[in-house]
């Protein structure tokens, strides 16, 4: 049976395309808003509203998804509303203007993740199913390493036209919703929770199987304390501070440090995400996310002790391989702990809730280095994924 199926190629390429448009602006967007007059304090609670926007709608489309029995239409609909608002947000500078094109942005994120990973889901077996989404997000995370590259070379060109790279990540876009179009579907048995309003997806918790509960429920404690890829990128920069390194006759700094050891980390992801799903089906998906965990724990842990420039590079390396071993990984556990019927709502139901586990982690991680530094802030995190680790070793069994 071919593992890779026409579907799953086309979802995989959609995202890719999808996350080249997304990372191109992602370094770009904070400078960018405070050019225009946007506080450090503002684009918090900027960034704060839309994440938790993408965060809770996924539990609700991904419900609505089941019970049209439907993928494709929020699928559409999702990449639809991420793509045109790439052009938007540099039309006007108005505070209003840009908190309603990145609630825009990343609400087309919360319509088509669970939908998507339901689609997903469909075209693998049980026992396939950790290798299907370990290629997507393979290929995702490679547009994810392609963006910020391009970002890099325009800027460097064409420093400060920001406005420009805002409509030129309209292409990318543009190409992943036309993929889209090259995909079919058929429907789909509709979800037995019946109708409701916005939050009723969170009925399915009391539906859940036994086995999902403890899983997520391990899962969610450690997004409590997971905080934002930023605080790694800022620690890195904190640890660097005014050194620099002198490579092939060029002096990098701080700032250019970072962002190759963030491109250096989607590499690594890129290339681990296959293996580490052919190793969760062929082993299991507890061992490998356990391993993932252990990874995280000593990544966070490095970081806490200001490691050397090569030891950054080291840490983000190993960075790469957990977020391989986990992401994926979760997802294709999770649905095969769902029942068929109601699996994108199972998707949205955690995903959800990571989100919104995520936005308290980053709140906290924030006040924790406020308070008592970097270092509290990386031990606190690195000793969490331990407890949950131990969890997830003594209370799920089996696969």
């Amino acid at each position: 049976m071919r593992i890779i199926s026409r579907t799953v190629l086309i979802l995989s390429v959609v995202s890719l395309f999808a996350d080249v448009a997304s990372e191109m602006l992602y370094p770009v967007i904070p400078v960018y808003l405070k050019e225009i007059g946007f506080s450090v304090f503002l684009i918090g609670i900027l960034e704060g509203i839309v994440n938790f926007t993408a965060g809770i709608s996924k539990g609700y489309f991904g419900k609505l998804s089941d019970e049209k029995g439907l993928r494709l239409p929020f699928v559409k609909l999702g990449y639809l509303l991420s793509t045109v608002s790439k052009p938007l947000i540099a039309v006007f500078t108005y505070p209003i203007w840009i908190f309603f094109v990145r609630t825009i942005d990343r609400l087309g994120k919360g319509v088509r993740t669970a939908a998507r990973d339901a689609l997903l889901s469909q075209e693998a077996t049980k026992e396939t199913k950790a290798r299907v989404f370990g290629f997507h997000r393979s290929m995702d995370t490679v547009g994810a390493a392609i963006g910020p590259v391009i970002a890099l070379l325009f800027l460097f060109f064409y420093p400060g036209q920001y406005q420009t790279l805002f409509y030129l990540a309209f292409i990318p876009g543009l190409l992943s919703i036309l993929f889209i179009f090259l995909l079919k579907e058929k429907k789909q048995p509709v979800s037995t929770l019946g109708k409701g309003n916005f939050f009723s997806f969170f009925k399915y918790w009391k539906i859940a199987s036994p086995e999902y509960r403890k899983v997520v429920a391990g899962l969610l404690l450690f997004a409590l304390f997971n905080s934002s890829d930023i605080f790694l990128l800022l620690i890195t920069k904190e640890t660097i501070g005014n050194n620099t390194i002198t490579l092939f006759s060029t002096t990098f700094n701080a700032d250019t440090i970072t962002i190759a050891a963030y491109i250096f980390y989607n590499l690594v992801y890129a290339a681990a995400s296959y293996p580490m799903g052919v190793l969760a089906d062929r082993l299991s998906y507890k061992k490998i996310i356990l391993f993932g965990l252990a990874l995280f724990a000593i990544v966070y842990g490095g970081f806490a002790f200001n490691p050397s420039v090569m030891g950054i590079f080291i840490l983000f390396s190993i960075y790469g391989i957990y977020a391989a071993a986990t992401e994926g990984v979760i997802k294709a556990w999770i649905t095969n702990l769902a029942h068929k019927e109601n699996t994108a709502t199972a998707i949205g139901f955690y995903t959800s809730c990571e989100s919104i586990c995520t936005l308290s982690a980053s709140i906290l991680a924030g006040a924790l280095w406020t308070s008592w530094g970097s270092t509290s802030t990386f031990i606190v995190t690195a000793v969490i994924s331990i407890i949950v680790f131990i969890y997830l070793l003594l209370k799920i069994k089996g696969k």
